[in-house]
């Protein structure tokens, strides 16, 4: 990894200019971003949390309402420009728009 190196090299030069004392309490942040790093993977790896949740538990299959998927049927339509986006000059304009009955 070119990119990761140089980071690492800068890592290692300034946890060698640290006093003794703060370099346990490097190593003990690192360990903990480390572990973080790990949750996330784990969690990325099974999915969307939010959709696993409205998965069925034994088949894995979605289970969500007709609305939601219309809803995320439309965002693909969206994202692929069969649709176009709604374009807003400001944000209270956009409010204006979410609070319409259109």
């Amino acid at each position: 990894m070119p990119v990761a190196q140089p980071v690492y090299n800068d890592l290692i030069k300034v946890m060698n200019s640290l006093p003794e004392d703060y370099t346990s309490q490097v190593i003990d942040f690192a360990r903990y971003l480390k572990a973080k790093a790990d949750r996330q993977a784990d969690i990325m790896s099974e999915g969307c949390p939010m959709c696993t949740k409205l998965r069925d538990p034994i088949t894995g299959e979605e289970q969500f309402n007709a609305e939601t998927i219309a809803a995320f049927k439309e965002g693909d339509a969206i994202l692929c420009g069969e649709i176009p986006a709604k374009r807003y000059n400001s944000l209270e304009e956009m409010l204006v728009d979410l609070d319409s009955d259109d």
